[in-house]
């Protein structure tokens, strides 16, 4: 059966088509140099339309296509699009059986997913969407009709809600899941910790995402919810005790936790490792012998007094390291240095002994050869940068000679090490479920070798917990952007966050969390307290006042309280402590830097040294080029490591915070504060 358009029609019409045919299942459309056919399962719509003499049929395709065929005789268009259509219909029916049953066993596939007692990850919402995607394009009905058919309907809104709104879907089902698991399981929450782990710890336990990101603030419990994230894969038996692995940054760190295992777990099998104790363990497994660390690494002392003899053996031998050294330092570090010799200077060799130690841990953590360090320059830089690496290279060539002889390794050279046995394929991986602590101070080397051992085995899973609030150790190589772009890095995971602390008041959280967010790149989330606190617990007082607020402390805080005086550089201690044990002697009083600090906690905290300028907090950007172009990047927004860095000591203090402010000379921090809630005294 086929419908023609009449010739004067045709002529008007001015059209490429000028007649449709019908054929088994479609119809096709066809002129003097165009031919058209479309199959049922790709036509959505038939109109019959009636213009002022003619008729006209359109055809609507998928993605807002429509074919029309215009000019046809008003009855025989009629004729021909109810005979059409009715075929049309007969054909959907048919075909809404099948599509029924295509539906309905993937809508009975994603049911038995949610009914495996299992948390959803979204590796399996990716495959649930794949899967519906495949199955929709695999139908004999174009996708848009489903609706129509009442066989179709509900399992296939049931699909495109899947499609939709994946991601809410998974999040209600894991909460019920989490939910589930929480009643079944209350007596392991209750007991695994000395205090039950609340909800939010017991969540981030919980979750069964491949890459889990824990935000744990300061005081929120983040070791407590380590020790019982280990015991949770013990206790579900997803695992043996050997495939855990248990990283922390400093051996005092991995110690403490350690306790905390053998307390709480009673697992010899599960030890938590240093990074470096874990590269010496893939070494030693892959070369069969135990690598020496280098005495020169060990010993600061020996080592920079390495470095400086080195240093004072170039100088003394070669005019053009001299000249290029007396020129580093005179214009870029702005020293006044001898004339002559200058290199022989004990003060300055003192002083350039620190430096050169941090500059060459820092191109030795980097690696590479001097090509690869030269091209991490930005090309304002590289020129200058170039000259500083090659006076660099001799001491750098002194000390791997150095460990050659010694026939030992750095610690720099064990992580590459590590690495690269790992990549090599010459070290399998045992471990299927990788917890970090403190991760905000997680290094780009560091991160490489988590990464080898994941890309390695893909079924590992990595349980990050840390804070990008106290992200405060860039100088030592940290980068905050392993944390703050974490799905980015490490793959798509959950984000969850320990909401509660346990350490500090209400009140010092409130004025605390407002002021570390007002930069935007760090995360968002709100921090509760199970103490309220005192009326003003971030006290702003000029620095004079010092004395006075000890004598005012002397009255009220008891023997056992402990009060942390916290500067930004150890040279931050102030003169008044020297007699502070027989001035107060019932006060507990202790000073460090806070960077040291951070971890730690006290009854009460006074802040010292908030001056501005040089030796000032926050403390200004003076950093040689050398760390300009090898430590991780920084974030955009003012004074952003130094905001974290008061952030920090700010929640060391359980009860009140003292700012001493330097009144003719304050740091930009204490109009910060006090715009945001800190109360200014002039007396305490």
């Amino acid at each position: 059966m086929e419908l023609k358009s009449t010739s004067v029609g045709q002529h008007l019409a001015q059209h490429p088509y000028n007649k449709v045919k019908m054929l088994n299942a479609g119809v096709e459309i066809s002129g003097p140099k165009h031919a058209y056919t479309i199959p049922f399962n790709q036509l959505l719509a038939i109109r019959c339309k009636r213009g002022l003499v003619w008729g006209e049929l359109e055809f609507e395709l998928p993605e807002q296509k429509v074919v029309r065929l215009h000019g046809t005789e008003w009855r025989e268009t009629q004729h021909f699009y109810h005979h059409l259509n009715t075929l049309w219909q007969q054909w959907g029916d048919e075909m809404s059986v099948i599509s029924a049953e295509v539906l309905s066993e993937q809508s009975q596939c994603i049911l038995d997913r949610l009914q495996q007692q299992r948390w959803l990850t979204h590796e399996d919402l990716a495959q649930i969407q794949a899967e519906i995607q495949t199955m929709l394009s695999s139908i004999p009905l174009p996708v848009a009709r489903l609706s129509e058919f009442k066989l179709c309907q509900p399992h296939y809104e049931f699909c495109l809600k899947w499609l939709r709104s994946g991601a809410e879907m998974v999040a209600a089902a894991n909460k019920a899941w989490v939910d589930a698991m929480l009643t079944e399981h209350h007596e392991f929450f209750d007991s695994i910790e000395a205090r039950p782990l609340n909800s939010a710890q017991c969540r981030a336990v919980i979750t069964g995402e491949k890459n889990a990101l824990v935000l744990a603030g300061a005081g929120s419990g983040k070791t407590s919810v380590i020790v019982a994230r280990a015991g949770w894969l013990l206790h579900r038996g997803e695992v043996r005790p050997d495939e855990i692995l248990l990283l922390a940054f400093g051996r005092k760190a991995a110690d403490e936790m350690n306790l905390r295992i053998g307390e709480r777990l009673k697992q010899p099998d599960i030890q938590a490792k240093t990074f470096h104790a874990l590269a010496l363990q893939i070494i030693e497994q892959c070369s069969k012998k135990v690598p020496i660390i280098s005495k020169l690494e060990s010993d600061a002392k020996l080592r920079r007094h390495f470095l400086i003899e080195q240093w004072q053996q170039q100088c003394s031998e070669k005019k053009s390291q001299a000249s290029g050294w007396r020129n580093w330092l005179s214009q870029e570090l702005d020293w006044q240095l001898d004339d002559g010799a200058f290199w022989k200077n004990s003060y300055l060799s003192d002083r350039l002994a620190i430096r050169l130690d941090y500059w060459l841990g820092l191109i030795r953590t980097q690696g590479g050869s001097q090509a690869d360090l030269i091209a991490l320059a930005p090309e304002t830089l590289r020129s200058d940068f170039q000259k500083k690496i090659r006076l660099l290279a001799p001491l750098l060539k002194a000390w791997k000679s150095a460990l050659k002889e010694e026939g030992a390794v750095d610690f720099s050279g064990l992580l590459h090490q590590a690495v690269n046995f790992i990549n090599k394929g010459k070290f399998v991986s045992p471990w299927q479920h990788i917890l970090i602590d403190e991760f905000q101070d997680l290094s780009p080397q560091r991160a490489a070798l988590v990464n080898a051992l994941r890309h390695q085995r893909p079924d590992t899973s990595l349980f990050a917990v840390g804070d990008d609030w106290q992200s405060i150790y860039r100088f030592s190589g940290s980068e905050q952007a392993l944390i703050a772009d974490f799905s980015r890095v490490f793959g798509i995971g959950e984000q969850c966050s320990l909401d509660t602390t346990y350490r500090f008041s209400q009140g010092i959280g409130d004025i605390s969390s407002r002021y570390i967010q007002q930069n935007p790149l760090q995360l968002k989330r709100k921090m509760n307290s199970v103490f309220q606190g005192e009326k003003n617990p971030i006290i702003i007082l000029p620095d004079s006042q010092l004395e006075g607020l000890f004598n005012k402390l002397s009255s009220y805080v008891k023997s056992e309280e402990k009060i942390l005086v916290l500067g930004r550089y150890h040279y931050s201690r102030p003169e008044i402590l020297k007699k502070a044990s027989t001035r107060w002697p019932k006060l507990n009083i202790e000073f460090m830097t806070i960077h040291a600090s951070k971890g730690l906690q006290a009854d009460y905290v006074v802040i010292v040294g908030l001056q501005s300028g040089k030796d000032g907090f926050p403390a200004p950007e003076n950093a040689s080029i050398i760390e300009q172009v090898l430590l991780p990047g920084t974030d955009h927004f003012p004074d952003a490591e130094e905001r974290r860095l008061l952030y920090v000591a700010l929640t060391r203090a359980k009860h009140q915070v003292w700012l001493m402010q330097n009144t003719e000379s304050p740091s930009v921090f204490v109009k910060q504060l006090s715009d945001i809630g800190a109360t200014v005294k002039r007396k305490p």
